[in-house]
């Protein structure tokens, strides 16, 4: 039995353009698409000539497909959708597709540009050539989608000083899924992230649980999207409005200097800071009353021709609708010829100045006690001394015989 030789790539080829040339015009070019495929479908030999690149592309731009041919021999390119269907058989496109643009043909290469990519482009697209063997090879195009919403919702708009609050970031319909970070102003926060997926796109919700206190008002919240689609930053951001309790500080308008005298004026302002802010300040003397010739106007105390009796704690207290604080005055009235250092009156020094004085006055009484112990100690020691004196004369006196 004779043994059957099989015909190479090339004679098949040759065969399908023969077999072309006979049919009609109207059939030949499906045929020659037809029996050019069926030959690619032989097993690839050593030597790959065919080259091409994965394209990587974002939505809506212009993906570039090339297929190389490292040696030419002036065989037929061809490149394929992933369906398999022809985009472009050397110059000419069978696919009614005017996105698919020819850029570049020669022996060695095909360049094609897709124009407005879709997420339905994805895929493999075949190059072929048509040797012998015939060759193949595929580049993959992959189509990055941006975040088309990006939308950040704080559950109070609203919080008060201590309040713990949720925020919630969104980033709908990317692909891939993006990575969400939060900032506080400056700082980086921690938040938690569920991915959620539906027709090869991905929404990603991030929740941030965030304790406020009464510095972060009128700081942002920042919602930061990361992702190969985005060039630079991509974020959405709100203000925090926080409400706090008061902050109460006494300042001593007058004297502005020395010592509070017997006969002195005194006036003292309270200023206090809140939100919302505080619409009345008042002052009280703790444990005691007002003193009749004091006046009160407003956030002014005003106290005239200072005495001992004006001694005592002044208070002045300011509150909204989170809450009340209050800070404390003390006075201490000195007298007329008093010239020690005084002590800075404010909420907290005013009780280290009558601390000050006390401690003055100890020290004072101390001394005296010890000046008088010793007076007392000289007398003593001179009595004695007197007494033994005279004894010692009247031993030492000679006697007269």
């Amino acid at each position: 039995m004779a043994s059957a030789v099989l015909p190479s790539g090339s004679q098949c080829a040759a065969a399908a353009a023969v077999a072309a040339a006979a049919a009609p015009p109207g059939l030949r070019l499906r045929l020659l698409l037809l029996l050019f495929s069926a030959a690619a479908l032989i097993p690839t030999g050593d030597g790959q000539n065919l080259f091409t690149k994965d394209v990587t592309v974002i939505e809506g731009e212009v993906a570039t497909i090339s297929c190389q041919v490292n040696k030419s021999d002036d065989s037929v390119i061809q490149l394929l959708n992933p369906n398999r269907q022809t985009i472009y058989f050397r110059d000419f496109r069978p696919l009614k597709d005017s996105r698919f643009q020819l850029l570049n043909f020669s022996s060695s290469e095909l360049k094609v540009s897709l124009t407005n990519v879709s997420i339905s482009d994805e895929g493999r697209y075949f190059c072929q050539l048509y040797t012998d063997p015939p060759q193949e090879s595929y580049t993959t195009i992959t189509v990055l989608v941006p975040p088309r919403n990006l939308m950040i919702d704080i559950q109070k708009d609203t919080a008060v000083e201590g309040e713990e609050i949720e925020v919630n970031c969104t980033a709908m319909a990317s692909k891939p899924a993006t990575t969400i970070r939060w900032f506080k102003g400056n700082t980086e926060l921690k938040g938690k992230s569920e991915v959620e997926e539906w027709s090869d796109m991905y929404t990603v919700t991030s929740q941030l649980m965030l304790k406020v206190h009464k510095e972060d008002d009128g700081v942002p919240v920042i919602c930061q999207v990361e992702h190969p689609a985005v060039t630079g930053n991509l974020q959405t951001q709100r203000y925090l409005e926080v409400q706090y309790k008061p902050q109460v500080h006494i300042q001593m308008t007058y004297p502005l200097q020395g010592l509070t005298r017997e006969g002195d004026a005194l006036e003292l302002t309270c200023e206090a800071i809140g939100k919302p802010q505080p619409v009345m300040v008042t002052w009280v003397r703790v444990d005691d009353e007002m003193p009749q010739h004091a006046v009160l106007s407003g956030p002014n105390l005003f106290i005239n021709n200072l005495n001992k009796t004006d001694n005592g704690t002044y208070r002045c207290e300011a509150s909204n609708i989170v809450g009340k604080a209050h800070s404390d005055y003390m006075l201490y009235v000195y007298d007329t010829t008093a010239t020690t250092e005084p002590a800075v009156h404010d909420s907290r020094a005013g009780e280290e100045g009558s601390i000050r004085a006390v401690d003055h006055a100890v020290i004072g009484g101390v001394v005296a006690v010890v000046v008088f112990a010793m007076l007392c100690l000289l007398i003593i020691l001179g009595r004695y001394f007197a007494r033994h004196k005279g004894l010692f004369s009247l031993t030492s006196s000679p006697r007269i015989k």
